[in-house]
């Protein structure tokens, strides 16, 4: 089932939560029905502070229902019929108390009530405060409802209505409709049954017991690529070092501080079919001092002894019988940037190499867009300087034909 002919007899049930985000909802009601997808809405108490059922009506042809105790629907048991005609329940946005009530069962509205009852696939678009979402109540509810089987598309991060940076906002229209249409009308997963490991992030190499070197990597790239390879059928596990990002659903997430347990965690990850060490590793590590270094008056600077850090990538690229089918690894440099990756590529022994200019003024560590040179045996290309989840999706792809191919 592919292509718009296949959307033209899907059924969405919308169920618009309350927050101040339930505006986009109408926007999304939008591009559905344009897309030939039938939407029928339910609008919480809450949501209703925000957007009517006028507007939802306008724009979804259809009915709104707000009311589980509606005569005319419950003479024919409506929200047991609504939950059930619906080819995907989509909740939009899916507030702390909704994902609260989901995943304890409770019912004591309609839209709670379709939930319950529902027996068809359910995706979810978080928003809320950025504390709310990252409050380990709120996490452990998604950890449930993942479990479950409830599909999730965001939060993103940005600013919010309360003015407020983090994680929260809820996704934006396009890429909500876009996780509806693929659940309605699944693509190809070419790396369906295939394992893949990406590291992502920094190290954090302890001095004493409140110090450390690290580096402005902020993991966005790496996520993005195990997202991107999670879309496309992978199995990802994802070791991490130290960032702000939540884990991304649906991929297992393993949490690390220093180079040698990003080794340890991958190791223990073999084997795989690919693996993409996106992390910025550091080189050294420092033989920690047990409890904090003391400045005294007329001292001078302590001196650090720095031990070589294992090489992850040289680890997993020599030859054995738990050698992935394909290595992956990156360069990040501030100067010779080709000739600096090409050398690496030969020394470490992976297949390919994907290498950017990191240097000041290009914002490309720690910021949202990458440029990469990708560098395989075949030779070099250049792809233009993009967003890092456009940059993983084209990456992604290519590691997909490889590998279906193999």
């Amino acid at each position: 089932m592919n292509g718009a002919a296949s959307l033209a007899d899907r059924r969405v049930l919308l169920i618009v939560g309350g927050g101040i985000a339930a505006y986009k909802s109408l926007e999304l009601i939008r591009l559905l029905t344009g897309r030939g997808i039938s939407v029928q809405c339910v609008l919480t108490d809450a949501g209703s502070r925000f957007v009517t059922p006028l507007s939802l009506q306008a724009l979804s042809g259809a009915a709104v229902h707000t009311d589980l105790f509606s005569l005319s629907l419950e003479s024919e048991m409506g929200h047991i019929a609504l939950s059930r005609a619906a080819d995907l329940l989509v909740v939009c946005p899916a507030t702390a108390d909704l994902m609260s009530a989901m995943a304890t069962g409770r019912a004591h509205d309609l839209a709670t009530t379709l939930l319950l009852a529902t027996d068809k696939p359910v995706l979810i678009a978080p928003a809320m405060n950025v504390r709310m979402w990252e409050h380990a109540a709120t996490q452990a509810n998604l950890a449930t409802l993942m479990e479950r089987g409830i599909h999730v598309v965001g939060p993103e991060e940005g600013v919010m209505a309360c003015n407020e940076f983090g994680f929260g906002r809820l996704s934006e229209p396009p890429a909500i409709t876009a996780r509806i249409v693929d659940l309605l009308a699944p693509s190809p997963r070419p790396l369906a049954g295939q394992r893949v490991l990406v590291t992502a992030g920094p190290t954090r190499e302890p001095i004493d017991p409140v110090r450390y070197i690290a580096n402005h990597s902020s993991g966005r790239q790496g996520y993005a690529i195990a997202e991107a390879l999670r879309d496309l059928g992978a199995r990802v596990t994802l070791v991490s070092g130290p960032t702000n990002l939540p884990s991304p659903p649906g991929i297992e997430t393993r949490r690390i501080e220093t180079g040698r347990e990003m080794l340890a965690a991958c190791l223990d990850t073999l084997p795989v079919d690919a693996a993409v060490c996106a992390a910025a590793v550091a080189d050294w590590h420092v033989a920690a001092q047990p409890s904090k270094i003391k400045k005294q008056a007329g001292e001078t600077a302590p001196k650090l002894t720095l031990e070589e850090n294992p090489d992850i990538l040289a680890t997993l690229s020599a030859p054995g019988p738990q050698r992935p089918r394909l290595v992956v690894g990156f360069a990040a440099e501030t100067d010779r940037v080709l000739e600096h990756a090409q050398a690496k590529r030969a020394r470490k022994g992976c297949d390919w190499i994907v290498a950017n200019d990191v240097s000041p003024g290009t914002g490309i560590m720690g910021g949202a867009e990458n440029e990469v040179t990708l560098i395989t045996a075949d030779g070099a290309a250049t792809w233009p300087r993009a967003a890092k989840t456009d940059v993983a999706t084209r990456l992604a792809a290519r590691i997909a034909d490889v590998l279906s191919k193999s």
